[in-house]
């Protein structure tokens, strides 16, 4: 029977589930640093984001968030900002949601920042017609075929 020369299995690198986050101090942005919503997931560690002061970058999100924090589009997070490269940025944290709308009550977010929801969804409140996705054909467009 072959040795085990491994530190562990699966379960191992899944680890405890330590909550350290129930509870943690609101961290603000420092110079350097800026706020950002994240757009898309780009898989590999990446996703594109848009940041407060108006510029897309493509961020990559740090080893030691990379498996244990989940980022998904319309986060809240705080990037820090390369001084060679100013379209990448790296994730330094995210935001809970109780955490994103205490920055939005601090001022720190502007106010048309929409917070706990999904970029991606597509949801518009003035869609009303929600109903007539729906093409009717006559019967002789259905000859004509």
């Amino acid at each position: 029977m072959p040795k085990n020369k491994g530190k562990g299995g699966k379960n191992r690198k899944r680890g405890k589930n330590e909550a350290d986050d129930d509870k943690r101090e609101l961290v603000f942005k420092e110079d350097g640093q800026e706020y950002a919503q994240v757009l898309r997931m780009l898989g590999n560690g990446r996703c594109e984001a848009m940041c407060i002061d108006g510029t897309k970058r493509l961020c990559h999100i740090r080893g030691k968030m990379h498996k244990k924090v989940w980022i998904a589009a319309g986060d809240i997070v705080l990037v820090g900002l390369r001084d060679y490269q100013d379209d990448k940025a790296d994730v330094i944290l995210k935001y809970m949601p109780d955490e994103a709308r205490l920055l939005k009550a601090y001022g720190e977010l502007p106010e048309n920042t929409r917070l706990n929801e999904g970029i991606a969804t597509g949801i518009d409140e003035e869609d009303d017609g929600a109903g007539d996705d729906y093409i009717e054909f006559e019967d002789e467009d259905i000859d004509k075929i």
